[in-house]
């Protein structure tokens, strides 16, 4: 049975005090719409279960709202943020927020996520998902963030792992136990990205599966709504030093990252997936390949013998 989050009903479904999704469920394998591609989708009307964007994109242009607002007729959305910054200790932008919520009532989107990551400090913006120490300080402001947020928007988000190419020293909780205690301080969920479990795993030295296990032992199963799955580059360093995993979205998903997907959809279930793609963007039809293999990944972990639909 695929993994629902909410009923498509007219009135949206409620846990605890958040709404979960005003919307379509986004069932099957969905694909990360990027600006552009919003001429092609719009002409073609491309077969897909669900797209997800940057909301960031869409809060002062006019012109990328009021194409979405065309293919929002066709695909349910999510809405994967950037900008909510919710490590930072500096509180969530109210204007940051206000424009997100504007955003979710014009095109309701079914899930609504972030990182676990800070991008702003005293004020100032800096383009980038920075990491944060696993601390009970920081817990405490991440809590404190979402809190913020959900409360905002009435609705429970999805807080993503990110990659990381360092180690804090100074943090006293790993990071699944930092991920399972936000959730049960929050309500919220988590967006498990598969791909960023790999790279961070051979970043740090560790069995990227090992790392999974982990996720996968810390976090309740129905906490997880929602994996992303993406390629990522592989960097030479010189003097013999280990290769660096980088976290660039600009290829196919590799054949490791397919193996931990069908792990941990073995052991969660169907789940709502994505596939990213954001440098050294494709053909969007290289897009719907690679949604059609995650389809056929997942139905062949859960031992399904009929072919799981992608796209819906």
């Amino acid at each position: 049975m695929p993994f629902i989050l909410a009923q498509t009903t007219k009135q949206p479904m409620k846990s605890g005090s958040f709404v979960i999704a005003p919307g379509p469920v986004p069932a099957g394998v969905g694909i990360g719409l990027r600006l552009p591609h919003h001429r092609w989708v719009l002409e073609h009307a491309p077969a897909a279960a669900w797209l997800e964007v940057h909301p960031e994109n869409y809060m002062r242009n006019g012109m990328f709202e009021a194409e979405l607002d065309l293919i929002r007729r066709d695909h349910p959305l999510s809405m994967h943020a950037v900008g909510l910054s919710l490590g930072s200790s500096d509180e969530v932008s109210r204007e940051h927020l206000r424009r997100l919520a504007a955003l979710m009532v014009r095109y309701e989107p079914a899930l609504i996520s972030d990182h676990l990551s800070w991008s702003t400090i005293d004020g100032v913006y800096l383009p980038d998902l920075l990491p944060l120490p696993y601390t009970e300080e920081a817990l405490d402001v991440v809590v404190r963030n979402i809190h913020s947020v959900q409360s905002k928007l009435k609705r429970r988000i999805l807080v993503e792992n990110p990659s990381s190419y360092l180690q804090i020293v100074d943090s006293s909780l790993t990071e699944p136990e930092f991920l399972g205690e936000l959730v049960r301080r929050c309500d919220c969920q988590v967006l498990l990205d598969v791909n960023n479990i790999c790279v961070s795993a051979h970043n740090r030295g560790e069995s990227p599966l090992a790392v999974l296990t982990c996720f996968l032992g810390h976090l309740p199963p129905a906490c997880v709504g929602e994996i992303h799955l993406a390629g990522h580059a592989t960097l030479a360093l010189e003097h013999g030093a280990a290769d660096l995993r980088i976290d660039d979205h600009g290829s196919r998903v590799s054949d490791e990252v397919w193996q931990l997907y069908a792990h941990a959809v073995s052991a969660l279930g169907d789940r709502p997936t994505l596939i990213e793609w954001d440098k050294n963007l494709p053909d969007f039809a290289i897009l719907q390949e690679e949604a059609e293999k995650a389809g056929d990944v997942c139905r062949l972990a859960l031992g399904q013998e009929a072919p799981r639909a992608a796209f819906g």
